[in-house]
């Protein structure tokens, strides 16, 4: 039966290099990793796993919170914490909460017992209660996309404030004066966020906020198909519709071409997020686009850095976004 010297002997590497490159895989680089991990499968070395996640301390598993696996963009942002992690010797361990705080307490549980290192929240909502501290006090934790911002966790997020408000002027320099906003839920940290630099654009060009052009939604397909329906069948309808993501605009397109209305002669219609299908609507979709990949491998490159001492505050990453112009936006209809 193989062992450790084996390994060595096998990648032309020390022993203590094979012990450091299983226990604590962040401290090796890339290249003599994949060396020794080569030669631990070449040589058929089986190391007991678990004792060797004992005597590091460390299991090497993140556990991931996301809201919903069905959202196209949190989907994105997971593929990039995956590919992070797995650079960096982490597995990911998600669990897909439906936003219920229970749910997302049980998980966060798994790093107070011990169970793994660390903890990334995509919603903003503290897990951690008063009985999951440590030794070192609060819990290892990184917020990204929609964050709680109370400055004890490193945060990755978006200015969404000015970006909503860059799609907005966007659409006031198209002559649009009467712009429908479809929201996601109130009680989203986004909603609020992207409401108020819609409010923003509109002062700044002297346009007057009409609570009646705001329509609600929770960031779904169909919530924007009835929203789109509403505006529809109003009879003084807005002129463009600005909905707070993708999937959200591409349900009002939808209900939009059943009214039989043109897109955008009739109608304007703005998203967020540039999700793929974006840009493969009918007709493609004026987008703020948002780099989903990077806030992930942002996250656990933060939350690795923070197990490991390199973090001594809680950092508050901004990512950029990009205002993406395409067909479905165009000049106001008289």
């Amino acid at each position: 039966m193989a062992n450790i010297r084996d390994v060595a002997d096998n990648a032309g590497v020390s022993v203590a290099t094979v012990s450091r490159t299983l226990q604590q895989p962040e401290r090796v680089s890339p290249k003599t990793r994949n060396k020794v991990m080569a030669a631990v499968q070449a040589v058929g070395y089986k190391p007991n796993l678990m004792a060797v996640k004992f005597r590091s301390g460390k299991t090497h598993n993140l556990v991931v919170l996301v809201p919903t696996v069905a959202n196209v963009f949190f989907a994105r942002v997971i593929s990039g914490m995956q590919e992070a992690a797995a650079e960096l010797g982490y597995s990911i361990l998600l669990a897909n909460t439906l936003g219920n705080s229970d749910i997302e307490s049980h998980y966060a549980k798994m790093v107070s017992t011990s169970q793994a290192d660390g903890l990334i929240q995509l919603r903003a909502n503290n897990p951690l209660d008063v009985s999951m501290i440590n030794d070192h006090g609060l819990l290892p934790m990184v917020n990204a996309c929609e964050v709680i911002d109370d400055g004890q966790y490193p945060v990755v997020s978006l200015d969404n404030r000015a970006a909503a408000r860059a799609m907005t002027e966007h659409l006031i320099g198209k002559g649009h004066s009467r712009i429908a906003m479809v929201k996601g839920p109130d009680s989203s940290p986004l909603t609020q966020e992207r409401l108020a630099g819609y409010k923003d654009a509109l002062a700044n060009a002297n346009i007057a906020f009409d609570e009646k052009l705001l329509f609600p939604g929770d960031f779904t397909l169909h919530a924007g198909y009835n929203a789109g329906v509403h505006i529809a069948a109003l009879h003084n309808r807005p002129t463009a519709v600005f909905c707070e993501n993708d999937e959200t605009a591409i349900g009002a397109m939808q209900a939009f071409k059943q009214a039989n209305l043109n897109i955008p002669k009739d109608i304007s219609v703005a998203g967020f997020d540039d999700i793929a299908f974006s840009a493969f609507v009918d007709p493609p979709l004026t987008t703020i686009a948002q780099p989903a990949e990077e806030f992930g491998r942002t996250a656990v490159t933060l939350l690795v850095d923070l197990l490991n001492g390199k973090i001594r505050k809680a950092p508050k990453v901004i990512m950029p976004f990009e205002l993406i112009v395409r067909e479905s936006t165009g000049e106001a209809s008289s």
